[in-house]
């Protein structure tokens, strides 16, 4: 009998069990890797913006944060693993917290995981949204008559438009398609990045002094209100650094779950702890604290002239527009995954949820790029990206929740972890979960009142908020199915 029991636990707690809207397997870890290795391009609108508070320890947050990922990260590989139908930090909260054989109309612990997905679809949604602005930014530098024709929010709103059209249709074609883009798109951004990084260091660009004296603000003390930025600095800085989980998103979709995840996971992690780091001390070792400050938004073209010469500074520009749209890929890619996975989990209405014929969710990716194409009418990147910190900081938090629970309930004690995190990791995730959830989300709260005011921060919680009343009709809707069955039953 108790066999039976956790036969029928285990087939509900894998990933929603069998049914017409899986994701298909035909990606390995390359090709995980590939769709994710846009990730370390998303230190690019925080690039000037952490000088401001902190000066050269920017590069000291930037490291911290990418360790952190790779601790939350070993819990989320045994996640990963264990539950392989779950697409990602989405599908591993809403997995964990539902109760299972629910009878009643409202779980309380199926919103709490589904929460945390539109959390996590509202952290990667926006990244949509920032780097379309920083393309209409770079095009409207780039060529002048661009600039006499159109303004800044307009080339923004049109590069958006045709930046989410073309990779709808790529992305329609399935994932295997979408990696080929992916590798195409690493070649002629990552590599010319790490290339633009390292060449300072080598040709003597780089002054030491500009790093180490410049440490911290001559006004900077230990106080509550300097620890309140910091907290909101790692979470900001979390939404970047430690992005690169989402490789474990694609966890329907790896061809052997098991072994693809972890490596996907942390071969994308050592290239984030480069690149982030270097990145970093490269452009304050080139311009100095004051220098960052002066070019906040395009601190990577005077890093390109010190590197290249002049002619640098258009190669740099077009680099960095081939980056973006390399981001722009992961997160639309990261986002519709979410949404699906709500979708088939009972989170979100099942409209969300439908594939196309190859297997991708094209109904989630519509919507996303209309949403996106409102949110850039908040016109600028920091305006957004404080909005959507606050959503990825209750993600990753309910996240590292889900693993503590995984470990503790009895429910998933006999579910197979082909990978499993040191003994004892459930601590650590705990203390990072605590960390999300109240630290730094106090904190990103507390840094927005400071830099962009509240209207961010109320477009942030009311994003959120909006998911009790989607949730509600999803629920409702859920209850309407078995008697619409039944009638259809009865008319044949």
């Amino acid at each position: 009998m108790r066999e039976n029991n956790m036969k029928t636990t285990s087939a509900s707690v894998t990933g929603g069990g069998e049914h017409s809207n899986d994701l298909e397997r035909s990606i390995d870890w390359k090709q995980g890797l590939a769709i994710a290795s846009g990730v370390p391009l998303l230190i690019l609108p925080s690039l000037g913006y952490f000088p401001l508070w902190v000066a050269s320890a920017a590069i000291l947050i930037w490291g911290l944060s990418v360790l952190q990922g790779f601790m939350q990260n070993l819990a989320y590989a045994e996640l990963a693993t264990t539950f392989p139908k779950a697409s990602g930090l989405p599908g591993f909260a809403q997995n964990v917290f539902k109760t299972q054989n629910y009878d009643g109309n409202y779980d309380k612990g199926k919103l709490i995981g589904g929460f945390s997905a539109w959390s996590y679809w509202f952290a990667w949604n926006p990244v949509l949204a920032i780097f379309a602005i920083l393309v209409g930014s770079y095009l409207h530098g780039l060529f002048p008559v661009l600039g006499t024709m159109f303004t800044e929010y307009q080339l923004s709103l049109m590069s958006g438009g045709v930046i989410f059209s073309v990779l709808l249709i790529i992305n329609s074609f399935g994932l295997k398609d979408s990696a080929i883009l992916g590798y195409i798109l690493a070649a002629i951004s990552l590599i010319p990045l790490v290339v633009m990084t390292v060449t300072p260091f080598a040709t003597g660009a780089v002054e030491i002094s500009n790093i180490t004296n410049s440490w911290l603000p001559a006004d900077w003390s230990w106080d509550m209100h300097h620890i309140l930025i910091l907290f909101g600095l790692f979470a900001i800085a979390q939404w970047s650094a430690c992005a690169w989980e989402t490789a474990a998103i694609y966890g329907p979709e790896y061809k052997k779950p098991g072994t693809d995840v972890p490596k996907a996971l942390f071969v994308c992690g050592a290239i984030c702890l480069f690149s982030f780091v270097l990145v970093q001390a490269a452009v304050i070792g080139v311009l100095g604290v004051d220098g960052v400050l002066a070019e906040p938004l395009s601190p990577m073209i005077p890093v390109a002239e010190a590197a290249f010469g002049k002619a640098g500074a258009m190669i740099a520009i077009i680099m960095l527009i081939a980056a973006m749209i390399l981001i722009i890929q992961t997160a639309y890619l990261g986002s519709a995954r979410a949404m699906h996975s709500m979708a088939t989990e009972g989170n979100l209405p099942r409209v969300f949820g439908k594939l196309n014929s190859r297997g991708t969710p094209v109904v989630a990716m519509v919507v996303i790029g209309l949403f996106n194409l409102i949110l850039i009418s908040m016109g600028t990147p920091a305006a957004i990206l404080a909005a959507s910190a606050i959503g990825y900081t209750c993600a990753n938090g309910i996240s590292l929740f889900a693993y503590v629970k995984a470990k503790n309930n009895p429910n998933f004690a006999n579910l197979d972890r082909p990978f499993k995190a040191p003994k004892g990791w459930k601590n650590i995730a705990l203390l990072f979960g605590l960390f999300n959830i109240p630290l730094c989300l106090i904190g990103v709260v507390y840094l927005n009142s400071l830099e962009v005011g509240w209207f961010s921060t109320w477009v942030g919680f009311i994003v959120l908020g909006m998911y009790l009343p989607i949730w509600l009709y999803t629920q409702y809707e859920a209850r309407l199915q078995p008697a619409v069955a039944l009638n259809a039953a009865a008319g044949d």
